[in-house]
């Protein structure tokens, strides 16, 4: 009688499902739970989730497969290998990258970039900075009367004596270029002058010799002019070159020079100040790169000098051989011209290898009128 109580009130606290399989309440609601979750959500044989993104590590593809094992643990069945590590073991198998790392590498790279080219920037900033407040206090010195000024006596006369020559040259060339103006708009005059005169001697019979004189010395007049204008032209652009490309070319050397004087007269002055001061560690280290900058400056300072010595020589020489060839020429073409010696004229062109141009070549084309 005990025996068969104690048996029926054990059969009836074990539930008993369909099958005959024992379930604890906390199996059958983990078994509700997935099949709710199975019925509501999406298609779980076609589909597979991938987790992973910014923020989080990733854990790479969890198939379908996966929800049985869930389901085999919730019944006290452990697999000796999930469904994930069996999948994720097979040959062929994509794994998912690591997105944390492949997306933060790039960003630092590119971050540690934009640093470096910003700290190289603040350096060069502050170096600009602190030699142009150098200059600046040199420069301010030396016109005050308090600073002291590295001079080359014999250097300095040189360039002195060069921009004094160049303001001269100029003048000649603004001369010779209204000389030509001038020149080119009376050969223009005597051209129409000549055919009008032509022009007269058959229409008027009578004075159809006079005419005809006239025509034909204001026609050759013309022509010699064409042949002074050809020399004149040549002067100017020889002239030119001289004085805008060759001594502007040598006066932008000394202009370096120049500053880069003003810069070692700057550090300089900075040692000697340094020097003059206090002796301790720190004062020590400021007076060793002071001394590194001013051995760079000094150095700069010397080769531009060099180069301003050089250039004026050359400077020199080219100057006398152009204008020895350019004086000459300008001086025999007037001459023979004003002369009326042709032949003489022609001659001197010849000699000098002056190319006159053919008659409306100084006309634009008419691709260049368009």
């Amino acid at each position: 009688m005990t025996d068969s109580i104690l048996s029926k009130a054990a059969t009836m606290e074990i539930p008993i499902n369909s099958n005959g399989d024992t379930r604890t309440a906390e199996e059958d609601s983990l078994e509700q739970d997935l099949q709710q979750v199975m019925v509501s959500g999406p298609n779980l044989n076609e589909t597979s989730i991938v987790s992973g993104g910014y923020g989080g590590a990733a854990e790479g593809i969890i198939p379908t497969s996966s929800i049985k094992d869930i389901r085999s643990k919730s019944r006290g069945i452990t697999p000796s290998h999930s469904a994930a590590s069996r999948i994720a073991n097979q040959p062929g198998h994509y794994k998912a990258p690591n997105m944390h790392h492949s997306s933060s590498n790039p960003s630092m790279m590119l971050e540690e970039a934009t640093r470096g080219v910003a700290v190289e920037k603040f350096d060069s900033v502050k170096k600009w900075s602190i030699n142009t407040y150098k200059c600046t206090k040199q420069m301010f010195s030396e016109r005050f009367g308090r600073g002291t000024k590295t001079v080359d006596l014999e250097l300095e006369a040189q360039i002195d004596v060069l921009r004094e020559t160049k303001l001269k040259y100029e003048r000649i060339l603004r001369l010779a270029q209204e000389l030509t103006s001038h020149f080119y708009n009376m050969v223009q005059t005597q051209q129409a002058l000549g055919d009008t005169f032509a022009d007269l001697s058959q229409k008027s019979p009578e004075l159809q010799d006079e005419f005809g004189y006239n025509a034909e010395t204001q026609r050759l007049l013309c022509k010699n002019g064409e042949t002074l204008l050809g020399a004149i032209n040549f002067f100017v652009s020889s002239i030119n070159t001289l004085v805008n490309k060759t001594m502007e070319d040598t006066l932008m050397t000394i202009k370096m020079y120049e500053n880069a004087r003003l810069e070692f007269d700057a550090y300089r002055t900075d040692l000697e100040e340094l020097s003059a001061g206090p002796r301790d560690a720190a004062a020590m280290m400021r007076i060793e790169m002071a001394q590194q900058q001013y051995q760079i400056q000094r150095e700069k300072y010397e080769r531009l000098r060099s180069d301003v010595t050089i250039k004026l020589k050359f400077l020199e020489e080219n100057k006398v051989k152009v204008m020895h060839k350019q004086l000459l020429l300008f001086h025999n073409a007037i001459s023979a011209y004003f002369a009326g010696n042709q032949q003489q004229l022609e001659q001197t062109l010849r000699q000098f290898n002056v190319k006159l141009k053919p008659p409306g070549s100084d006309k634009p084309s008419w691709l260049e009128e368009q």
